[in-house]
């Protein structure tokens, strides 16, 4: 399937990268050229958004505008503020999804949230701005992924194509929970007995 880079520049309630706020940071984070910008932006989430549950900070957030107001999201968060400041800057991105064991290599699953940014010349580029610690080390390297997470164990998959908008599991997530714990405890996940990567 054929994904035109022009369908991931859009704003949503989500990917609101028509705010003030998500404006100025990324007119900042705006380097000499596409790669170089999307480099900046990538890592300004990655390290200067706090993850949630990581760190076991609220508020919850879903919104880009509120990821960067409040700094702090959980992985999927933390994607959406990626995309809004990439598309800001007129860089196509969107989002992408893993289904992963949340502790170990046995049930029960979670989706995993990071994004996909185009960048010619190498087309789309997935990327992991979930922020680093022990044993994740996701980097901005192109054109070799550099993820946080792998799909080794049974009934983990990268679920396939490249979402504009994020999933509306996630989003409702995010938006009926009011601290990270009811989050963790509620993590949001897809069926994918139909289907193997």
């Amino acid at each position: 399937m054929v994904v035109n880079p022009d369908d991931y520049l859009g704003v949503c309630s989500v990917i609101d990268h028509d705010a003030a706020e998500i404006r100025r940071v990324a007119v900042q984070l705006c380097g000499a050229d596409a790669i170089d910008t999307a480099r900046r932006c990538f890592e300004f989430v990655r390290d200067q958004i706090r993850h949630s549950s990581d760190f076991q900070l609220n508020p919850v957030t879903c919104r880009a505008s509120d990821v960067l107001m409040h700094g702090t999201g959980y992985c999927y968060a933390k994607s959406h503020l990626l995309c809004a400041l990439l598309r800001a800057n007129r860089i196509p991105a969107g989002m992408c999804y893993q289904r992963l064991t949340v502790a170990g290599d046995q049930p029960p699953f979670c989706l995993h949230g990071f994004n996909a940014v185009y960048l010619p010349p190498w087309g789309w580029y997935r990327i992991d701005p979930r922020g680093n610690r022990d044993g994740i080390d996701a980097r901005f390297d192109p054109p070799t992924e550099r993820l946080a997470f792998t799909t080794d164990h049974p009934g983990e998959i990268d679920l396939p194509g490249i979402y504009a908008q994020p999933l509306p599991q996630v989003v409702a997530c995010l938006t009926r929970h009011n601290s990270w714990g009811a989050v963790y405890r509620d993590l949001p996940d897809v069926d994918c007995t139909a289907r193997r990567s």
